[in-house]
């Protein structure tokens, strides 16, 4: 019978062996280093062993004070991954436990030694172009491969584009992405199709002469002129109206616009890039969506992984948010510890919840060290509750939460706008 002993208090050793999801496997292992000035990737075969240390004679060096010259061995053995404590000075900590040596398995375990934390995890075999071809995408997991794939074959084309994805996941990014690597001449020019009313669609757009309506009192150049030769994002193109989404058909079939006032048509060269967190293609079905349209908007799409299909990008992540606020907060690394809870947290907001969590993080966090304490993530029961149907009086209560902005207050409880805006009709009928 396998034996688990109990784990140390921080600051006591062990001196058993801690054994974390054992399971006899012969593959190759994947170690994620995130040290205060780097975060590296290190793969290890089956049969063969390293040293990780701030000296020399360590296989693996870290520039990290609080790292021993020869801190740990870890070897890939037939019964898992076992790391060893060489009479460092601050010790291998797996779980917030202080050990002498551990055997970890392939479902995301992880360590500390010092202020570097290690995260282990079974290596699968890559495929697709790896995301440092993409600028700023981060990761290296088979998912987000994929992406950098798909980004880079889109962007020697001038086909529109649809990137689809829950909030959080990137689409912004990757639009960007697209038009830098496109290399067009014009501007990238990002839209939020739910920012303004049906009424003022047609001027944001197409743009409008002098004169054409009330409070038209110049030229006006839409998006689409805008963005001339260059890029234009449109996101949340589903919560555009019947009316707007005729008249964007239109310009997509054959690149001709006319602006509010105006007698004439217009030429541009635009490439179209658009975006939604909700199945554009199952609106079609129900007719909320035009066939049409969608069709040209999808004549090359993009699809974004949630962060729960791609958790193996977690410890990455980490470093590159942490790098961004590094200027406003200092150093901040994330312990073995924490990791541990960010990689079993099922992230309903993806990597834009994950930058706040650490951030929030970071502000709590004493040293440059981010500790589990220091971790606050969302309830799974609170999340069920956004997710079911909301009473009159909760939407119009949550309405007024978000500023009395009505896209804000449908993505907070993840439904569409349209679905949130029947729900305050109801409560102004009540």
């Amino acid at each position: 019978m396998q034996h688990t002993p109990k784990l140390s208090p921080v600051g006591e050793l062990s001196a058993e062996t801690l054994e974390l999801d054992r399971a006899p496997d012969r593959g190759l292992w994947l170690l994620e280093l995130a040290a205060p000035d780097a975060a590296r990737r290190i793969a290890l075969s089956p049969g063969k062993a390293l040293t990780i240390g701030s000296g020399e004679s360590a296989s693996v060096r870290v520039s990290d004070r609080t790292v021993s010259a020869a801190h740990c061995r870890i070897s890939a053995e037939h019964h898992g991954l076992v790391i060893r404590d060489l009479g460092s000075k601050n010790g291998l900590f797996v779980g917030g436990a202080r050990v002498t040596e551990a055997v970890l398995g392939r479902s995301g375990c992880g360590f500390m030694i010092g202020r570097t934390s290690v995260v282990v995890r079974g290596a699968e075999p890559t495929r697709g172009r790896p995301a440092a071809a993409i600028p700023g995408l981060v990761g290296d997991s088979n998912a987000i491969r994929r992406v950098a794939e798909d980004v880079l074959e889109a962007a020697r084309c001038r086909a529109p584009v649809l990137i689809q994805g829950e909030s959080g996941t990137g689409k912004d990014l990757v639009a960007q992405a697209l038009h830098q690597l496109s290399g067009r001449a014009g501007a990238y020019v990002p839209m939020n199709a739910a920012a303004f009313p049906d009424s003022l669609a047609d001027s944001e757009l197409f743009g409008h002469q002098r004169g054409a309506f009330t409070g038209a009192v110049g030229n006006r150049a839409g998006a689409f002129e805008q963005a001339d030769r260059g890029t234009l994002f449109l996101d949340e193109v589903a919560e555009l109206s019947p009316a707007v989404q005729v008249r964007l058909l239109r310009v997509v079939e054959d690149g001709k616009l006319r602006p509010l006032g105006a007698t004439e048509q217009r030429q541009v060269n635009v490439r179209l890039v658009s975006a939604s967190w909700a199945d554009l293609s199952e609106r079609v079905l129900v007719g909320r969506f035009r066939a049409d349209l969608y069709h040209r908007l999808s004549t090359l799409v993009i699809s974004l992984p949630a962060l729960r299909e791609r958790k193996g990008d977690i410890p990455e992540l980490c470093v590159a948010l942490l790098e961004r606020v590094a200027g406003e907060l200092g150093p901040k690394v994330v312990s073995a510890a924490a990791l541990d809870r960010l990689v079993d947290y099922s992230w309903p907001g993806n990597v834009r919840e994950l930058g706040g969590v650490l951030y929030r993080a970071g502000l709590r966090a004493p040293s440059e060290c981010i500790e589990a304490e220091h971790l606050v993530l969302g309830s799974t029961k609170r999340r069920r509750r956004e997710l079911a149907a909301l009473t009159p009086a909760e939407a119009r209560e949550l309405y007024e939460l978000h500023g009395r902005n009505k896209s804000a207050a449908a993505r907070a409880a993840s439904v569409p706008r349209s679905t949130f805006r029947g729900w305050l009709e109801q409560d102004r009928e009540g």
